[in-house]
């Protein structure tokens, strides 16, 4: 992705497109402000956090394109939350989105 900006333009192109295809699945949307938690299942530890919460864009991207999110700005997600966990045999990402209505925001401060 570095050597090259049309390599990582596809990258991000490519992974949008995944995540909006997964995301079309679920026939849901989310329009009040939303948390999201991320657990981040990695085979290792050889890289930085910050490098795999990175995907995090490509993610929120693609629930705004198959219509999960309206929009992933400032007035559409409140924050997210990053977990970390080691899975050798089955890495991967899960995502949750949690609505803010009144009574879940008064949780969450």
């Amino acid at each position: 992705e570095r050597s090259n900006r049309y390599a990582g333009a596809k990258i991000k192109r490519e992974m949008t497109d995944y995540v909006a295809w997964i995301a079309k699945s679920l026939k849901t949307e989310f329009r009040t402000p939303v948390r999201i938690t991320y657990r981040w299942y990695c085979k290792n530890k050889r890289k930085d956090k910050s490098n795999i919460a990175f995907a995090k864009k490509f993610i929120e991207d693609g629930l705004v394109a198959a219509g999960v999110l309206k929009n992933d700005g400032w007035n559409d997600i409140e924050g997210f939350n990053d977990r970390f966990y080691i899975d050798k045999a089955n890495p991967r990402v899960e995502v949750e989105i949690t609505e803010l209505t009144p009574d879940v925001f008064a949780e969450w401060d």
